[in-house]
């Protein structure tokens, strides 16, 4: 934008010089110019940039000096007074959001809620898996239908149902009134999906059609819309593994525990896009005040974002201990029933299976994980601790440690309490609430810009 008008002021110049040319053979006046520049001027006098402005204003005082047959056109400060701009531009941060900060504040807002959402949703899920409602409908249309209104229908749906193979093997003893409380679970949530899916859509287009949404922004929250339209079709997919019968007349009917993970890790790709977003838009340059604590974040930095990957390999874990059961297996801590390692350990083959469907392995696996997540952020804490950090960043690394040792005690609770629904989705909440801290402190630890580091004192000023 300002090179193409520098070249235009340039142009213009050279256009204008012929003009007077002309005008003085035909013994016509050059206050017109003069006119014109002040005009100029004044215009271009309230440019927000300063490099901008400048040029604009000796551009036109040169086109004022025409007048006075003074004019020489300085492409050499043009092109240094352009290289400048460019260099300007390359070391400010990039916004999202560029059209000022009500817009910043709006789809700041609007980010944030959404990602509120998506975290109720992963709730709402939980909820749903640990009261077995998943498998109540047993039917799927994409832009959702009513609930049964009447008796009939009631029994409609109990009879569809019952054609299930978990009801023939599991719940065969189940009334109306016990069918009605596993359909509505399952029901509000795939209608609480997609009524997200209006939150988002409405405010999105309404923000492209202000403009406060640039290319960048949009192409990201485009496809982050095009995930969550997927989600629901991920979830119908994962429930009708669940009500294809099962390989054995031993088995329990259960979704596939890879189409379970499937699912729960692209609600949590949703929800990280989401939150990161939001925090990139109303939080474009992190905190800091001097170049001893952006050295210092950036060692923390180093080891935050491989801790930030422990946490959500160890969430996509407790997928798998989901969808089979594991959580029920070895209901003891340390040890798993009598020994450290239990024999099934790495009984099926071929190997890949038994990480992910051996109920005694899967657990285990999910024990390892969650021991090393609280062994590498206690050691993310121990090492910050003598480093000059952000009084922010400090607290925020403090904060993650709390919730990592919290999560580990609502995860031993809940083993120890054969998975009740409560503890078994406080479990899964704190393990969303944990991988949210750990975003927040690796977007917290980035390096700021490079104006802005120029900026910056060596040593922070102390009150």
């Amino acid at each position: 934008m300002l090179e193409s008008r520098l070249i235009t002021i340039i142009r213009r110049s050279k256009s204008i010089n012929q003009i007077r040319s002309s005008f003085s053979s035909h013994g016509g006046s050059t206050n017109i110019y003069s006119r014109f520049a002040f005009d100029r001027y004044s215009t271009y006098k309230h440019v927000a940039n300063p490099i901008a402005r400048s040029c604009f204003i000796d551009g036109f005082r040169s086109l004022h000096n025409l007048n006075k047959g003074s004019y020489k056109p300085s492409f050499k400060y043009m092109s240094t007074v352009a290289a400048t701009a460019f260099k300007e531009n390359k070391e400010t941060v990039k916004l999202l959001v560029t059209a000022g900060p009500h817009a910043q504040k709006a789809i700041g807002i609007w980010l944030f809620a959404s990602a509120a959402w998506v975290f109720s949703m992963v709730i709402l899920g939980g909820v749903t898996r640990l009261t077995r409602s998943g498998l109540s409908m047993t039917d799927w249309k994409f832009t959702g239908s009513l609930p049964p209104l009447s008796d009939e229908d009631w029994l409609m749906e109990f009879e569809k149902y019952k054609q299930s193979p978990e009801f023939k093997r599991i719940n065969r003893g189940m009334n109306i009134d016990d069918f009605k409380f596993i359909y509505w679970m399952e029901y509000a949530h795939r209608m609480w999906g997609r009524a997200l899916g209006v939150m988002f859509a409405l405010p999105f287009s309404y923000f492209i059609r202000k403009g406060y949404i640039n290319l960048r922004l949009g192409v990201r929250l485009a496809g982050l819309f095009a995930l969550g339209g997927g989600q629901g079709m991920i979830g119908w997919w994962m429930v009708k593994s669940g009500l294809e019968e099962p390989p054995s007349e031993y088995s329990q009917p259960r979704v596939s525990p890879y189409r379970l993970a499937a699912h729960l890790t692209s609600a949590f790709a949703i929800y990280c896009g989401l939150f990161w977003t939001a925090l990139s838009v109303v939080m474009p340059e992190p905190p800091t005040e001097s170049v001893a604590w952006v050295h210092a974040a950036a060692k923390v930095k180093r080891f935050a974002l491989p801790v930030g990957i422990i946490v959500g390999i160890t969430a996509v874990s407790g997928a798998f201990v989901a969808g089979n059961d594991a959580g029920h297996a070895f209901n003891t801590f340390p040890k798993m029933g009598d020994s450290w390692i239990p024999e099934d350990v790495l009984s099926m083959k071929p190997i890949i299976r038994n990480f992910f469907e051996n109920t005694a392995t899967v657990q285990l696996d999910h024990r390892i994980l969650a021991t090393a997540t609280l062994a590498s952020i206690g050691g993310l804490w121990w090492s910050a601790r003598k480093l000059d950090l952000h009084p922010a960043i400090r607290s925020l690394i403090g904060s993650t440690m709390g919730m990592a040792a919290l999560q580990v005690t609502l995860g031993v609770s809940t083993l120890l309490s054969y998975v009740p629904v409560s503890l078994g989705t406080a479990h899964q909440a704190g393990a969303l609430t944990l991988l949210t801290l750990m975003l927040l402190l690796n977007h917290t630890l980035r390096r700021p810009s490079p104006m802005l580091l120029k900026s910056l004192p060596a040593v922070a000023k102390t009150i």
